[in-house]
């Protein structure tokens, strides 16, 4: 897949995956998430060529469980034209314990978080736009869907901004927004997680700002969460078209 399109070429992305993927442990037993194989791809493999095609020249891998495996494979098969800076956790930070732990890794702003058992294919470049316009200290990717039921919702007020995040309700079926896990950071807002407490970017952090800090941008695309086995499953016809 060829691009001329760069928006991440000076910005970097950090790839949460440290978390042990209890949800998915029996399908893929000893094998981590980013190496779950999708097709004839690995997930990883997918996440960075999608990445690529934007332009991204550095990414820090956040790791912990089954890091070994996702070194080795890394150290022998490295992208080209990307450098991939890993980090690992001696024992799980969650997702906002992560971010702390790559902090010093960092050194773009803003910079580009993902989860490492989701893909979007939703275009970033109209993300980044919109967030440099904007001139906001954070901003979530979020994506609007035909069934949200296992996602927890976001509430967006008319100018675009955050106003609530709704817990996920298997009463409550139908379409929703939702957040794909995909984010952009100022500096101001890395200093913001890494001064309050907890390891959930989710819920220590993002439930505990103030209404409406948080931006949201709603892409659209194909989204996938692979980290239940119904998902997994379904995974290599979905992603077809990026494999």
């Amino acid at each position: 897949m060829v691009s001329l399109l760069d928006c991440l070429k000076n910005i970097d992305i950090v790839i949460l995956a440290g978390g042990q993927g209890t949800r998915i442990k029996n399908t893929l037993g000893n094998t981590p998430k980013l190496l779950a194989p999708i097709g004839n791809k690995f997930f990883l493999d997918l996440l960075i060529s999608r990445l690529k095609y934007f332009g991204v020249q550095r990414v820090v891998l956040s790791l912990g469980y089954l890091a070994e495996n996702i070194l080795q494979y890394v150290n022998s098969n490295p992208p080209d034209g990307i450098e991939i800076i890993t980090k690992v956790e001696s024992s799980p930070l969650g997702t906002a314990g992560s971010i702390r732990f790559v902090r010093q890794q960092i050194n773009t702003n803003p910079v580009l978080i993902m989860n490492g058992d989701s893909f979007f294919s939703a275009d970033l470049c109209k993300f980044v736009h919109s967030f440099k316009a904007g001139s906001q200290k954070a901003s979530i990717l979020c994506s609007n869907v035909d069934d949200a039921t296992r996602f927890g919702q976001l509430k967006i007020s008319s100018d675009g901004k955050v106003q609530a995040f709704c817990e996920k309700n298997p009463k409550k079926t139908g379409p929703g927004i939702i957040s794909t896990g995909i984010y952009l950071f100022s500096t101001a807002m890395l200093e913001t997680i890494c001064h309050m407490p907890g390891s959930s970017l989710e819920y220590d952090v993002f439930t505990k700002l103030p209404s409406c800090t948080l931006a949201a941008f709603i892409g659209e695309g194909i989204f996938i969460d692979i980290g239940t086995p119904e998902d997994f499953e379904r995974a290599p016809e979905l992603l077809a078209p990026f494999i």
